[in-house]
This record gives C-alpha cells, structure tokens and sequence, in this order.
C-alpha cells in the first residue's frame, strides 16, 4: 500500500489525481492538524509544509527505509525506497 501525505486540503488532492492520472494512492491530508509532519519530524513550521520524504514501513510495522529531501524543490530517491520493498518481499 503507498500513502501520499501532504498540507494540500482533500480537494485539492483529488484534483491532482485526477490531473495527473493517478489512480492507485491512498492520499491523506496533513492540512487541519500537522500532526503526522510534526511526529515524523517532516514540517517545515515557517512554510506549513512537509518536507519530502520517503518512509518503508513493512508489515510488522518496522521502519525499514527513510529518507528526509532537505531541499523542497528536490526528489527523495525512489529507486533506494523500491529496493527497500524488493528486500522485504
């Protein structure tokens, strides 16, 4: 399962999906309490954003891969993230 977490509102969400084609994501909103940016340590307070980053979380619940992109502009390393899930299947 992926989850995409973002500040966007829900709406906003699915208007980029649906722009963009994308069908098979679970997209979740950050936006109402920033609590998932401040427990994972992704929000960027001055900008409400969150940082881009990568989290693998296997089935036991096990954080196998993370990657934090310092720069908001960047891409994190999907191809890291991919060989993290290869490795767990």
């Amino acid at each position: 399962q992926i989850y995409t977490i973002s500040m966007d509102l829900p709406f906003a969400q699915d208007r980029w999906c649906a722009a963009s084609g994308v069908e098979r994501l679970t997209m979740l909103s950050d936006h109402r309490s920033a609590q998932f940016g401040t427990h994972y340590g992704t929000l960027i307070k001055e900008l409400r954003l969150n940082c881009r980053a990568i989290f693998v979380i296997d089935e036991e619940e096990t954080l196998r891969h993370v990657e934090y992109v310092k720069e908001v502009a960047d891409y994190p390393n999907y191809e890291a993230a991919l060989e993290a899930v290869k490795q767990r299947a």
